[in-house]
């Protein structure tokens, strides 16, 4: 039982220093020194309000059309 601990123990032990390593020496210098391309918050909101104002337009027609009458269904029997 003893080896079967020491092994667990040893392999956390690596482990932990691989993810310290990693970490150490992971960074690359843009990271560093804060040059990464993040997305700009601002105008992906600005571009999620202009598609949800073309979708209430559409659903404004929509409704125009349901609310008139002048829509048509056909209903076909299945041919079995």
């Amino acid at each position: 039982m003893k080896t079967s601990t020491q092994k667990l123990l040893t392999a956390a032990v690596v482990l932990q220093a691989l993810l310290l390593a990693g970490q150490w020496f992971g960074a690359s210098p843009a990271q560093a020194r804060g040059e990464l391309n993040l997305p700009d918050p601002g105008a992906r909101q600005l571009q999620m309000i202009d598609e949800l104002k073309s979708l209430n337009a559409k659903v404004d027609r929509l409704t125009a059309v349901l609310t008139s009458g002048e829509m048509r269904v056909k209903i076909e029997k299945d041919a079995k």
